[in-house]
């Protein structure tokens, strides 16, 4: 059997984190699918940055924090 990634106390840890990346993640393929607005070169551009950008970066956050909680709780 494999083993997990993390820990169930870390994943509960983290869902503050994971919960608004779903949410971002929901607008970025709402907006990709279904625009609203017509599509135009940097405008377009830079509406996709401020929604790509946040989720990279919030994800890296919590992959950080949750390998800290994890060598936290091992007492590394």
């Amino acid at each position: 059997m494999a083993t997990p990634i993390f820990e169930r106390e870390t994943w509960l840890d983290i869902s503050v984190n994971i919960i608004p990346l779903f949410i971002i993640g929901f607008f970025i393929v709402l907006f990709t699918v279904s625009s609203p607005w017509a599509i135009e070169g940097l405008t377009s551009a830079v509406a996709f940055a401020l929604l790509v950008v946040p989720l990279v970066l919030l994800a890296y956050l919590t992959y950080i924090a949750a390998d800290l909680i994890e060598s936290a709780e091992s007492g590394e």
